[in-house]
């Protein structure tokens, strides 16, 4: 185990606390190439899973269909450590970070996804929550829910 993780490892209410003030992660699929494929992405966190959204056709899609073992990392930066540097090796960063493994899955149930798409709202444009989601652009919103099989934390201040 790393250094930091030995000494700095997150609480599970801690790293809870990330997920649902997290502005962005990072979802990680098995390219079909046979690379790695990371993009970032909006998300919500609800019931100890993740779940993003966005057009119903893409690379990310595509990874997920053909291998829905993902990895998703959210991260909070909050200051550089420079203060009384004996040596500029010195020079840190004060952060929280979350990784989570797990396994991708497409929400298609209509009551699930609404429900889900609006804690995006809730989330991320609060003040449009009067605004109406058609059905069908419901429908034609893909919506993946991750549930996590091993979830790490790291900080440092």
């Amino acid at each position: 185990m790393q250094h930091r993780m030995k000494e700095f490892t997150m609480t599970t209410e801690s790293i809870d606390a990330l997920l649902e003030r997290g502005v962005f992660g990072h979802i990680s699929t098995f390219g079909q190439d046979g690379y790695p494929y990371t993009v970032p992405v909006h998300f919500v966190y609800d019931g100890g899973c993740i779940y993003f959204h966005g057009l119903p056709a893409g690379d990310k899609l595509d990874n997920i269909k053909a291998n829905p073992k993902v990895c998703f990392e959210t991260c909070e930066f909050n200051k550089i450590l420079d203060e009384n540097l004996a040596i500029i090796c010195d020079i840190d960063s004060a952060y929280e970070c979350a990784v989570i493994r797990g396994t991708a899955e497409f929400v298609t149930d209509m009551e699930e996804k609404t429900r889900i798409l609006n804690k995006f709202v809730d989330k991320y444009a609060p003040h449009l929550k009067h605004v109406p989601m058609p059905e069908g652009r419901i429908m034609g919103t893909a919506c993946v829910k991750i549930t996590p099989e091993s979830c790490t934390g790291k900080y440092h201040v």
